[in-house]
């Protein structure tokens, strides 16, 4: 259940830094790293056994995306 609730957040989160990150026209580091690099991270630290480090850290990123997006 909670592999569930990750997923559902990760794909969310990163939905909205797609969007943002395209609207903010960064250059193609910035979208490598937000769209590419940090999903794998936290892919990465689910598949090693630190979920209870890869959710408050998916959190903590969509709270600020969230916050950044506010218009």
């Amino acid at each position: 259940m909670l592999g569930f609730i990750f997923t559902i957040l990760l794909f969310v989160v990163f939905g909205k830094i797609l969007l943002f990150s395209i609207k903010a026209t960064w250059s193609i580091a910035k979208i490598v790293v937000s769209v590419v690099l940090l999903p794998l991270f936290l892919v990465g630290l689910v598949l090693s056994g630190l979920i209870a480090v890869a959710l408050p850290v998916l959190v903590v990123v969509g709270i600020i995306t969230f916050a950044a997006l506010r218009d």
